[in-house]
C-alpha cells in the first residue's frame, strides 16, 4: 500500500518543475547564559515583560517601540515608525508560548537576521530563587536552513543573546555574579 501511494504521489508532480534544492545541509546551535541579580523574581519578572526598558537591538533603533503581550499567543512586536518616504511598519520578534509568571517566558521566533532564513528558533527564559536573589536562565535554540554557515553565526548570536541578558540585569540593578 505505502508503494503504491508513493507512486502516485510521484506521478502527480510534473516532471518539468523548475525547482531547485539550492543547499540542503542541517544544523542548529543552542546558547545559554546565566546570572544571579539582587532582586526577587516578581522584580525581575516585571521587568522581563518590559523589553522595551532594555531590550538593545530593534530595527527602527528605538526600544521604545517594542511591546511584549505576556501571553500564550501574544506578540512580542516592534512597531516601525513613518520616516520620509516610507510608511509606518512592524515587525514580529517573537510569539509568546508559554507564561508561568515569576518562573517561566518562552517565545518563539528567529531574531534578526536570523528571520529571513528557514530558521526556528526558541527562546526560554527561566528564574530560580536563590540565596542572593534570582538566578535568571537565558537559553536560545536556533535550529533549521540558512544561506549561511551556523558555525559562523553561532558566536554572534550568542554575544547577542549575552548583551540582552545583561542589559535585562542593569535594568534590574546589576549582576551580582555569573552562574
Amino acid at each position: 500500500m505505502r508503494h503504491t501511494v508513493v507512486a502516485i504521489l510521484a506521478a502527480l508532480v510534473p516532471a518539468h518543475a523548475a525547482a531547485e534544492v539550492v543547499e540542503s545541509s542541517g544544523g542548529g546551535f543552542a546558547t545559554h547564559d546565566s546570572v544571579i541579580v539582587a532582586a526577587d523574581r516578581a522584580v525581575v519578572w516585571e521587568a522581563l515583560v518590559h523589553p522595551e526598558d532594555w531590550w538593545t537591538h530593534t530595527w527602527s533603533n528605538d526600544a521604545s517601540n517594542l511591546s511584549l503581550d505576556a501571553r500564550a499567543g501574544g506578540c512580542f512586536c516592534e512597531t516601525i515608525p513613518a520616516t520620509g518616504d516610507w510608511p509606518a511598519g512592524s515587525v514580529e520578534h517573537m510569539r509568546v508560548i508559554a507564561v508561568m509568571p515569576g518562573s517561566t517566558l518562552r517565545m518563539s521566533g528567529a531574531l534578526g537576521p536570523l528571520q529571513s532564513e528557514g530558521l526556528a528558533g526558541t527562546l526560554t527564559v527561566s528564574l530560580h530563587e536563590v540565596e542572593q536573589g534570582t538566578r535568571i536562565d537565558w537559553d536560545y535554540l536556533t535550529a533549521g536552513e540558512a544561506r549561511f554557515s551556523m558555525d559562523e553565526v553561532a558566536p554572534v548570536v550568542d554575544t547577542v543573546q549575552s548583551e540582552f541578558l545583561a542589559a535585562l540585569a542593569a535594568r534590574i540593578g546589576g549582576v551580582v555574579e555569573t552562574d
